[in-house]
């Protein structure tokens, strides 16, 4: 293994992609299918945004929270 792939695939596990998605991304570079692995890598990116809004929405709902309980604390 090349330490280009080497250094992709860790990237990828570094980045939180699934052993699934990992593998897929060697079978990729093996094959020199880049165009499916720029997708695979689009894909795993996708993925990490919608985790990040999820996240921001229960930080969102935590604010909120906090923002009551202070407000109980002030009468």
């Amino acid at each position: 293994m090349s330490e280009q792939t080497e250094n992709l695939l860790t990237g990828m596990a570094d980045a939180g992609c699934t052993k699934e998605e990992i593998q897929r991304a060697g079978c990729f570079l093996n094959a020199c299918s880049f165009n499916e692995l720029t997708k695979l890598l689009k894909q795993c990116r996708c993925a990490l945004i919608e985790q990040m809004h999820e996240s921001q929405n229960r930080v969102d709902r935590m604010d909120y929270l906090i923002r009551q309980t202070e407000k109980f604390s002030v009468k």
